[in-house]
């Protein structure tokens, strides 16, 4: 009989990646944060638990707002801007925000300091959901098998 594995683990095992599945000509942009996937790594579906760090002038995506599913971002280092569709708002170590679904509060971290900015953010995976960018020519739908399918605002595929 083997033994069982433990759950807990060091974040710094996980890979660190940078890869956004964005439409190529829009990648660039968001290829400044990288992701550690912690929530993948302990085995978690319902929700997504990433580790993100933002380097300086980078930013964690394009601004964005889901349809279904909640996101939640807890500041654990360094100095944020958080821009949404009320304004700009400075976050720091220890400060968080949420964005509950269905609101249209489009919202995005930038790293104006220059130091790394580290966010933890949780979200969950709600089937159906679709993201809107305000300034983008650019809509997401997740499809079936977990990933999202990208198109301009008219329909028209990428």
């Amino acid at each position: 009989m083997s033994k069982p594995t433990l759950p807990a683990f060091d974040p710094s095992d996980v890979a660190e990646t940078n890869y956004t599945s964005y439409p190529e000509e829009l990648r660039s942009v968001n290829q400044n944060r990288w992701n550690r996937r912690l929530g993948d790594h302990a085995g978690i579906r319902n929700y997504g638990v990433n580790l993100t760090r933002i380097v300086p002038g980078g930013q964690s995506s394009s601004r964005h707002a889901h349809s279904h599913q909640d996101e939640f971002i807890y500041i654990l280092k360094g100095e944020a801007v958080l821009e949404t569709n009320a304004g700009r708002q400075v976050l720091k170590a220890g400060m968080c925000a949420g964005f509950p679904a269905g609101t249209g509060d489009a919202h995005r971290f930038v790293n104006e300091s220059s130091e790394d900015v580290l966010l933890l953010v949780v979200g969950d995976r709600t089937a159906g959901d679709e993201i809107t960018y305000p300034t983008l020519d650019l809509h997401a739908k997740l499809g079936s098998d977990g990933k999202y399918v990208f198109s301009r605002k008219d329909g028209t595929p990428y």
